[in-house]
């Protein structure tokens, strides 16, 4: 059963159940208004009785048309033939009175009986056959008024569902298109106000993000497959020579083992890097909390040996983070890294933890003004660099990492030269 189906149904079924009480609540008022105003009128011929016994036998006046008879206290009755029975002497012998509806010879009457001092008691009845008949009409025409309303409010449901469903329709055939063709470019109207326009603004954001998402997957593919081709063109190459090694002495064939190595290393991080980048937010990696700068300690004594002919001056302020602790070693190894790369030999590289901001300071030649922008985009690459081993993506790494745990990374020029980069963890 489709949404808007259901929906009429609904509104239908609201609508019958408020028209259905209505027209009940109305019967009965009307009803118990007419009997009254019958009670009220037979009540005043009967009081009339019982002041002057008399007057039960003139059939003048406002009381025209009433049936009166008297019945004495052993049942004896005079006037109209009215039936009595033993309500009726139990009122004429001292008994409270009462309304009832009886039926005489076919045709519907209303009576009172009241007790007329001195003589026993009065009854008076009134034929209501034009009341049921009045009734009668008012349920024929409450009936069809219900049914009418129904009929309305399904027809009223079935317009406003398909107008308040139209932007849901909407959605529902961009998403089959999209399906159907893979492009996520498409995009809803916005129109209208309240939760359907809200939707259709999400939708949209949502598929902005699908197609950023899609460009940055191809993008990262397209890098990371032109990234890929230099080293194995190069090993491929150095495969080749390795075929012809009887023409080669021994140097050469140790030279060209040498740089396959470098180049199986270096495809080595670039994968590694790679996979990291791939990783991204994800939600299942493992999170705990734990102290980072004991972390930074860890990753300085690498340092140490990676780059021995440098000086990694430390101040660490105590430090807990929550987050995946994998992932940030590898950040912190990667600025590191970084610093002693572009660090000349006998320099310091300063590191420091305060105020949960890790800040790395070499003393080389510094990152220009035109690249600081560019330093943490994948694969990307100075000219200065370009001279350098690596994959360009040790710095988009930290970015990734720094994000995933809601800070930032920025690099900018250190007083007196070189570069300073600092790591912002807002969770510290």
């Amino acid at each position: 059963m489709s949404l808007r189906l259901r929906l009429t149904i609904v509104a239908a079924s609201v609508v019958a159940v408020v028209v259905a009480a209505a027209s009940v609540t109305t019967y009965f008022v009307m009803r118990h208004e007419l009997y009254s105003q019958v009670d009220n009128t037979i009540s005043q011929h009967a009081g009339r009785i019982q002041q002057d016994p008399r007057f039960a036998f003139s059939g003048f006046g406002p009381f025209a048309g009433d049936y009166t008879a008297l019945v004495g206290p052993k049942g004896q009755a005079a006037g109209a033939a009215l039936p009595v029975d033993s309500r009726v002497r139990a009122v004429a012998g001292g008994a409270d009175g009462f309304y009832r509806d009886t039926t005489i010879e076919g045709y519907s009457f209303r009576e009172i009986v009241a007790p007329v001092p001195g003589v026993g008691a009065v009854v008076v009845a009134r034929n209501i056959d034009y009341l049921h008949h009045d009734l009668s009409r008012l349920r024929l025409i409450l009936i069809l008024v219900s049914l009418g309303g129904v009929l309305v409010a399904a027809l009223g449901g079935a317009l406003v569902s398909r107008a308040t469903l139209a932007p849901v329709r909407r959605l529902t055939a961009a998403a089959e298109r999209i399906t159907e063709t893979g492009d996520p470019s498409e995009r809803v109207p916005e129109g209208g106000r309240g939760e359907l326009s809200r939707l259709g603004t999400a939708f949209n954001t949502m598929l902005g993000a699908l197609e950023d998402a899609i460009e940055t997957q191809r993008r990262f593919v397209a890098d990371a497959s032109h990234e890929l081709r230099t080293p194995l063109t190069s090993m491929q190459t150095n495969i080749e020579v390795l075929k012809q090694q009887e023409r080669l002495d021994a140097f050469d064939r140790e030279r060209l083992f040498d740089d396959l190595q470098r180049e199986a290393h270096e495809m080595r991080d670039l994968i590694g890097g790679l996979l990291e980048l791939a990783r991204g937010d994800d939600p299942r990696i493992a999170k705990t909390t734990f102290r980072f700068d004991e972390l930074v300690e860890r990753v300085l004594e690498r340092a140490h040996s990676r780059f021995p002919d440098l000086t990694f001056d430390a101040q660490l302020e105590p430090t807990t983070l929550h987050g995946s602790s994998d992932r940030l070693e590898r950040a912190v190894w990667n600025l590191l890294e970084n610093a002693g790369k572009w660090s000349t030999p006998g320099s310091s590289v300063e590191v420091t933890l305060t105020d949960g901001e890790l800040r790395v300071r070499d003393h080389g030649p510094g990152i220009a003004e035109e690249d600081r922008e560019h330093v943490f985009d994948r694969f990307y690459r100075s000219a200065a660099a370009r001279s350098l081993p690596g994959s360009g993506l040790g710095l988009a790494i930290v970015r990734e990492v720094a994000e995933a745990h809601g800070g930032t990374v920025v690099a900018e020029e250190a007083p007196g030269g070189g570069a300073v980069l600092r790591l912002r963890l807002v969770n510290a």
